[in-house]
């Protein structure tokens, strides 16, 4: 398959002068349901993995420590100018999302918004969300997903290898990933696209 991390970073930082066009209308209300699920408290210790261009600070509390990482050099620099324009507080770095720089433990909260499905190795991707967290930390997910109950079949399979090269993954199932990671998974619901896309609220084990 055709997805590598420097592909993705090569990648988005094609698509990062036009992200904001194609996808903030789009997933607009997406996220701002998939991020009213998490149970927010103030001083909290938050991170967004794969940010893109900061989409998300919109709904996000303003009392946090927020961090935000993205592969992409181009993605984090918009981010940045989001954060500055709305005169936020964030920390923006080019970190890969299967290799957080952060210390074990870290994090009240890790979000990741239309990540799942496009990292190389998403197992690897949340075991690092997971060791992040604290105990008892909130992980948030929103990506389209296969149903859990439903594994793609060979067509599915065969237009994958197109779709994961220029966009994202169309065959990963959100449960097993993360209750293979170790999380317990709190509120799953539909947001977009029928039940395409999903969001997920799940929590590290305290």
């Amino acid at each position: 398959m055709f997805n590598t991390t420097a592909w993705n970073r090569l990648r988005y930082s094609c698509y990062a002068p036009l992200y904001d066009i194609v996808v903030e209308p789009a997933f607009r209300q997406a996220r701002r349901r998939a991020l009213a699920q998490a149970a927010w408290q103030p001083g909290m210790q938050v991170l967004l993995v794969g940010a893109g261009t900061g989409l998300d600070l919109p709904w996000l509390p303003k009392d946090i420590e927020l961090h935000a990482t993205d592969l992409s050099p181009a993605m984090v620099r918009r981010t940045q100018a989001r954060a500055d324009a709305m005169a936020r507080d964030v920390e923006c770095r080019v970190v890969d999302a299967q290799s957080l720089d952060y210390l074990d433990e870290y994090f009240d909260v890790v979000v990741m918004h239309l990540i799942v499905a496009v990292m190389p190795d998403p197992a690897q991707g949340l075991q690092e969300a997971y060791r992040v967290l604290k105990p008892g930390g909130q992980l948030c997910v929103m990506d389209k997903f296969q149903a859990d109950d439903h594994p793609s079949g060979a067509g599915r399979r065969a237009l994958n290898a197109l779709t994961s090269a220029l966009a994202t993954d169309i065959t990963r199932q959100a449960r097993p990933l993360l209750e293979d990671a170790g999380f317990i998974i709190h509120a799953d619901q539909p947001v977009m696209m029928g039940t395409l896309f999903r969001a997920l609220l799940a929590y590290k084990p305290s």
